[in-house]
């Protein structure tokens, strides 16, 4: 898949978070359930800030001794809060807070709380606009102790019962939690052969991907009880720095004037749904692109009870698109939306493109999908598998913003329900941008 680069939408600064932090903010983190997101800077802390007054609620600190680089959100927890945190240290952390207290805001949903209302001007909380600070409720309940290097990213699977870390070091760890405040290392995985900067776990699948220095992108799964590399996707020219998964739900993607007369969209979302979730990457070549699982054809069924194994738990990943180029500089950061099925991006030239996918127009050269190295075809399914690719979805920006943190780099963007007193819909999202400025900006996206 190739393409296109037109430019509808417009991207505007919702609202910045008060108070900034004073050094450099690496990657904000938006809780699963509340209307609060969680901010790691190289000043030890994590800033806990509210998505509905835009300002900072407490803070998480005493527990590392460099730069927090990542913090990740427990899912499916209940009652409370459960943070983890990555350092330079090269040690992880796990923080625990009651949901009651967490700077006043309340264990329900999005809805309530001090909202304030940016699109009429706007900039003074409801009721008391003094800053909440509640330091003391965020619990240290545990570090966990292993990389040799600084740690770079942390991630909890779907179901919140792993927690994937990788560093420096060159390694990716995997912990699971064995009782209260207990975890254990059930996996230490040393394929890589550089830096391994992010890990991200499969929506539904207990399957972690990572990105490293090394050029490569490593699909990880247990089989029998060893964990081990399942596939290695290699297609960058430099270091992949970010990936993120489609959501599980196969989006519609838009139709502009004119889409090619056939019965492309049932074949599509069905070769989509056998496929599962894609992965998006994103690297320093200055490229994002969209890998897809070929479907593995069934074998004979296995006896269960037979200690032969006689299948391979090995994966075939393949390059379906490239979106287009925007960016003049390393691309750090890369977000697949779970509501609208966009994509936003950002990096070092401070750029923030948001982009979408929409069916393929008639007018549109297929000469593009062809293998970009040259090679013809060997083989009929190869064939078939381009043909249908072509003959479907093309990715386009849909907006883009020069500058967004003024002459800084931007670490990390991400997408969030909007929970402000302006929110359009209840399912409405907005952008958040990390930089090194130590601001975290919020930004709506109008279509």
């Amino acid at each position: 898949m190739t393409t296109s680069a037109s430019s509808q939408g417009t991207i505007g600064l919702l609202a910045p978070l008060q108070p900034p932090s004073l050094a450099r903010s690496w990657l904000t983190a938006p809780h699963p359930t509340l209307p609060i997101i969680a901010t790691c800077s190289s000043d030890k802390t994590v800033r806990i800030y509210s998505l509905t007054s835009f300002t900072l609620l407490s803070k998480v600190e005493g527990g590392h001794k460099r730069s927090v680089r990542s913090c990740a959100w427990k899912p499916g927890v209940k009652g409370e809060s459960v943070l983890a945190t990555g350092s330079f240290d090269a040690s992880v952390g796990i923080w625990k807070h009651w949901e009651q207290s967490i700077g006043g805001v309340g264990s329900g949903s999005h809805d309530g709380g001090n909202e304030m209302d940016y699109t009429n001007g706007n900039d003074r909380v409801d009721g008391d606009d003094k800053e909440e600070e509640d330091d003391s409720e965020w619990r240290f309940a545990i570090v966990l102790d292993g990389h040799d290097s600084e740690v770079k990213s942390v991630a909890w699977s779907t179901g919140g019962n792993f927690l994937a870390t990788c560093s420096r070091d060159k390694s990716v760890w995997l912990w699971e939690e064995v009782g209260d405040e207990d975890f254990e290392t059930i996996a230490v995985l040393q394929e890589h052969e550089g830096d391994v900067k992010c890990v991200v776990w499969h929506p539904e699948e207990e399957l972690l991907a990572s990105a490293s220095y090394d050029d490569t992108i490593r699909l990880w799964r247990e089989d029998v009880d060893d964990w081990g590399c399942v596939a290695c996707i290699k297609g960058h020219d430099s270091t992949v720095w970010a990936l993120d998964w489609e959501p599980v739900k196969v989006m519609l993607v838009a139709e502009p004037e004119g889409i090619i007369e056939q019965e492309h969209p049932g074949e599509w979302i069905q070769r989509r749904e056998s496929a599962g979730p894609r992965l998006v990457s994103c690297s320093d070549d200055k490229s994002i692109r969209v890998w897809r699982r070929r479907p593995r054809k069934k074998g004979p069924q296995q006896n269960k009870l037979s200690i032969i194994r006689t299948g391979s738990i090995e994966e075939n990943w393949v390059e379906e698109a490239r979106l287009p180029q925007r960016h003049e500089r390393a691309i750090c950061t890369v977000a697949w939306s779970r509501r609208t099925g966009r994509i936003v991006s950002s990096g070092g030239d401070g750029k923030i493109v948001v982009y979408e996918e929409r069916w393929r127009s008639k007018d549109f050269s297929r000469s593009a999908a062809l293998p970009r190295n040259g090679e013809a075809l060997q083989t009929d399914q190869e064939r078939e598998e381009v043909k249908a690719i072509e003959e479907a979805t093309e990715w386009v920006v849909l907006a883009e913003l020069e500058g967004a943190h003024g002459v800084f780099e931007i670490n990390h963007v991400c997408w969030a329900l909007r929970a402000d007193r302006g929110k359009r819909s209840s399912d409405e999202e907005i952008i958040v941008s990390t930089g090194d400025d130590g601001v975290v900006k919020t930004w709506t996206l109008d279509v």
